[in-house]
């Protein structure tokens, strides 16, 4: 008879495998469109997934993790970029932006009793938005024209539109298939 895995060791396990899943999307090459100073990149889903379906505390953590492991020198971005540099761009801020964007899907999610596809596409509506929110202001910043950043920013749009639609899909697939095994104690019971 094999033993269980303590809810602790499971906990850090998942949170690991999700970092480690955001980084193999960085395995797909970012690609800049428009002259934008910014990549399109597929990586920006992980920390949608992440939150969508670990919730806030884990799903942070994993990104957290990522970006720790990144900052440290680990080449884990798309286009094998790693260290300080990135963060320090135009698109630094995109990135840190995916913390807060775990985290606001996250909490979203845990609170729904069921988490269906409209909850989870409202999530990562507004776990994109968070990203944008940390996201544009700084690229703003790093080129002194907010208002171009804004503009420029436009073309991720349809893309992010796809992988917010995308991840709410692959989620809601998730959370029927194995209910409450993912996100364990964070989401509360519903309550008849």
């Amino acid at each position: 008879m094999s033993e269980r895995p303590s809810p602790t060791a499971a906990n850090l396990a998942r949170t690991v495998v999700f970092a480690a899943f955001i980084a193999v999307l960085g395995i797909f090459p970012g690609f800049y469109l428009a002259g934008a100073a910014v990549p399109v990149v597929l990586q920006n889903a992980g920390p949608l997934l992440a939150g969508s379906i670990l919730g806030a505390r884990r799903g942070t953590a994993s990104v957290l993790l990522f970006v720790a492991l990144t900052a440290i020198g680990l080449p884990l971005l798309s286009g094998g970029r790693g260290g300080i540099a990135p963060f320090l761009g135009p698109s630094g801020g995109f990135l840190l932006g995916w913390i807060l964007s775990a985290l606001v899907v996250g909490l979203i999610v845990q609170r729904a009793a069921q988490p269906g596809l409209p909850v989870l596409l409202l999530a990562n509506l507004a776990g994109v938005a968070a990203d944008y929110l940390i996201g544009i202001p700084y690229w703003g910043l790093m080129i002194g024209d907010l208002p171009s950043a804004a503009v420029q920013s436009l073309v991720f749009l349809p893309g992010d539109a796809v992988k917010l639609v995308a991840v709410s899909l692959v989620a809601v697939a998730v959370h029927r298939a194995v209910p409450q095994a993912l996100t364990g104690a964070a989401r509360r019971p519903a309550e008849n």
